[in-house]
């Protein structure tokens, strides 16, 4: 597949619902302003502090200071709102994201979620995943569903964790997986690939939905 990240990005993008309020995590994440339905009105949190986060404008020119949470261009709606670092976590903390869409370094089949470090490499810190896990009403994890062909969806995290048990759904390149009481449930799947080789990309026991469906953008 040569575009992984942007299916992965355009996948999420129909899952987040009118009326809905969703913050995106750095990296694979803000990359899907670009893919949502303009039908659809989104509010876009973005946590370095505003509402109405959009995809960087043609001319950027034209606002030339506004970044996302990972200090990549950005843009804003004429209906944004900017405030403080500050006010932004409260909205967090305070329960009023719908949903938050995050990458990670590994995610395993209870819900746990590594996505801030790995041992011995430098990094800024965990910023703010850990309120939004716990945060945001729904939590979707969206990145490649390997590592150069190491496992990143776990029967049991080994990185040290971010939140435990808050993902709600799991988004790859491979299929769409919902993290359940009896397990991980694979309810789409990428026709590119078979069943027999995204379970052999994945460590933890994958069950097949009775309506499995083909993942489509």
């Amino acid at each position: 597949m040569e575009d992984k990240k942007g299916f992965i990005a355009a996948r999420v993008a129909k899952e987040l619902k009118d009326g809905d309020v969703v913050n995106l995590g750095i990296g694979l994440p803000t990359l899907v302003p670009s893919y949502l339905d303009p039908s659809v009105s989104i509010t876009l949190q973005s946590e370095n502090g505003f509402l109405g986060l959009k995809a960087q404008a043609d001319n950027p020119e034209d606002a030339p200071y506004i970044v996302n949470a990972g200090g990549a261009p950005a843009g804003v709606e004429p209906t944004g709102a900017f405030f403080s670092s500050a006010d932004s976590f409260a909205i967090i903390r305070g329960g009023h994201v719908d949903a938050t869409v995050l990458g990670s370094l590994q995610v395993d089949e209870k819900g746990n979620i590594a996505n801030w470090i790995i041992p011995g490499k430098m990094v800024p810190g965990m910023g703010g995943a850990m309120d939004l896990v716990v945060g945001a009403r729904k939590v979707i994890v969206a990145m490649e569903h390997t590592n150069k062909g190491v496992h990143k969806i776990l029967k049991e995290c080994t990185l040290p964790l971010t939140a435990k048990g808050q993902v709600n759904m799991i988004v790859t390149e491979m299929g769409v997986m919902d993290v359940t009481p009896e397990g991980l449930v694979l309810t789409e799947y990428n026709p590119e690939f078979t069943l027999e080789e995204i379970q052999e990309a994945t460590e933890a026991k994958l069950i097949i939905s009775e309506n499995l469906k083909e993942m489509t953008v």
